[in-house]
This record gives structure tokens, C-alpha cells and sequence, in this order.
């Protein structure tokens, strides 16, 4: 069994409302060999919402306590996502899931990539908030640009 970010899944659970639709990923939800997870609803926030940005750091560094996750107005949300990471990981410990499907670049779920915080569009190495979490706890996390290494395991 599979963990995947809802977005991928089809949800429009992302801060703007909208999906990242991945045709598989929402047909291993069908087939029941996926469960969806959304780290920010699950820390409280709420769709539509302001786009949000590790600023100081990256996910690690929030765990950490040297970042913070902050909207664009400048608001302060790194409880949330803090709260929707151990969410998540507890969910991922209870279904026994391996491997996370996370979307890329977004401040929870970036496994590779995130945005630099100063929302300018600009993309620079690094964890979001969930994906550092899981990792910590042993959990192999991947974008859905790797996609075809979980295919293989199925």
C-alpha cells in the first residue's frame, strides 16, 4: 500500500484550489493500492489559502527549529505544517507504507526540490516539512516524477 499526496490523486486540495493530477496515482487510489493524504489540510489549513514558503531553510531546518513556514502575507504557519507532518507519519506508521508519493516542490511535500522562500518563483534543493519527517522515520519518500521506481514494486 501506497501513501500519495491527494493532489495527485485528483483532489483540489491545493492552496490555490486546484489538483496536480497524475493519471496513475488516481487509478492505484481506485485499485485500493493507494490511500491519499494532504499534510496541510491535515495540519489545519485550509482550500483555498494563501501559497505558503519555507523561509530560512528547509524542511530539516523547520523540524529543526532554524525555519519557518511562512504565506505571502507574512503570517507565521509553521505549527500547521508541523502538525500535518506527524499526521501524516502517523498515518504512513498505521497502513505500514514504505514508500510516499509526495508532490513535488510544495513546502510539506518537496522530496527533492522546494521554493526559496521568497516566493519568486525560484526553486532550490531541499525537504518540505512531511517529507523531511517521513524520511527521519525511515520512510523512503518519492516525487511523482519518480513515479515508475514504485510501479515496479506493485
Amino acid at each position: 500500500m501506497l501513501l500519495v499526496s491527494s493532489c495527485l490523486a485528483g483532489l483540489e486540495v491545493r492552496y490555490n484550489g486546484t489538483h496536480s493530477l497524475n493519471h496513475r496515482i488516481q487509478e492505484l487510489v481506485r485499485e485500493g493500492k493507494a490511500m491519499m493524504v494532504c499534510p496541510e489540510l491535515l495540519g489545519g489549513l485550509s482550500t483555498p489559502r494563501e501559497p505558503a514558503e519555507i523561509s530560512g531553510g528547509d524542511g530539516e531546518d523547520v523540524l529543526n527549529g532554524t525555519a519557518r513556514v511562512r504565506v505571502e502575507s507574512g503570517r507565521d504557519v509553521t505549527d500547521s505544517f508541523i502538525k500535518g507532518a506527524y499526521e501524516t507519519l502517523r498515518i504512513a506508521k498505521e497502513m505500514e507504507a514504505s514508500i510516499v508519493v509526495l508532490k513535488q516542490n510544495s513546502p510539506s511535500c518537496g522530496s527533492t526540490h522546494i521554493y526559496n522562500g521568497e516566493f519568486s518563483s525560484t526553486k532550490i534543493p531541499g525537504y518540505g516539512v512531511t517529507a523531511a519527517l517521513l524520511i527521519r522515520n525511515g520512510i523512503k519518500v518519492l516525487s511523482e516524477n519518480d513515479l515508475s521506481e514504485v510501479l515496479e514494486t506493485l
